[in-house]
């Protein structure tokens, strides 16, 4: 019997789908050798205090029903540097190491491990600060030239976006879950788009 390993998935919105993550982590693990334990999946903000779903994976871990825990990257783990790092020392005590899919593992074990959780940790803070500044200085600048701020009625910017995508795709014959799971949005996202392009075309029945 291999290693035992939980597979977390993390996205950061309702119109998002954890589908792809959980495919590739899938496929990772069995190519790695880890026997799949358990998946979770969890919808919000990386610094969303609240994650119901990564408790649950710390809990078997602490039981030392799993070896490994599973992640696309460092980025859908942590919430911050401090964070990271907390979870990180908490795992270590249970001999449990987080594994991103590009191979890094971060084992505090070992001086490696210890030192590469604690530099690209401290990259993803530095650049999360970096774009909250960035954030709010053009907000501040769009504000003093009497810009509107926020979303305006009837504005949908990312089925906007995707609308030429989704099209094409349905052009093809492609079903709206199919759609859906590819761009990583809603099956009813899908269906808004349609209806708001107003093309008349047959799709594939929705299971």
């Amino acid at each position: 019997m291999g290693q035992r390993a939980a597979i977390y998935c993390r996205v950061s919105t309702a119109d998002q789908s954890c589908e792809r993550q959980e495919r590739d982590l899938a496929t990772f693990a069995d190519r790695a050798g880890y026997d799949v334990a358990a998946v979770f999946k969890e919808t919000g903000s990386g610094a969303k205090l609240d994650r119901a779903e990564r408790r649950k994976v710390m809990a078997l871990a602490q039981a030392r029903k799993i070896d490994a825990v599973l992640v696309t990257e460092l980025s859908r783990w942590g919430r911050s540097t401090v964070d990271l790092l907390n979870t990180l020392r908490e795992l270590e005590g249970w001999k449990v190491s987080v594994i991103a899919m590009n191979g890094m593992a971060f084992d505090l074990s070992s001086p490696h491990g210890r030192m590469l959780a604690t530099l690209l940790s401290g990259i993803a803070e530095f650049e999360r600060d970096l774009i909250s500044e960035r954030v709010k200085s053009g907000l501040a600048a769009a504000k003093a030239r009497g810009k509107v701020l926020g979303r305006q009625t009837g504005e949908r910017p990312k089925s906007d976006r995707l609308a030429p995508k989704v099209m094409a795709l349905i052009a093809e014959g492609r079903s709206y879950r199919w759609i859906a799971r590819d761009l990583s949005i809603s099956k009813n996202t899908v269906a808004d788009v349609v209806q708001r392009n107003r093309i008349d075309v047959k799709t594939p029945e929705e299971a």
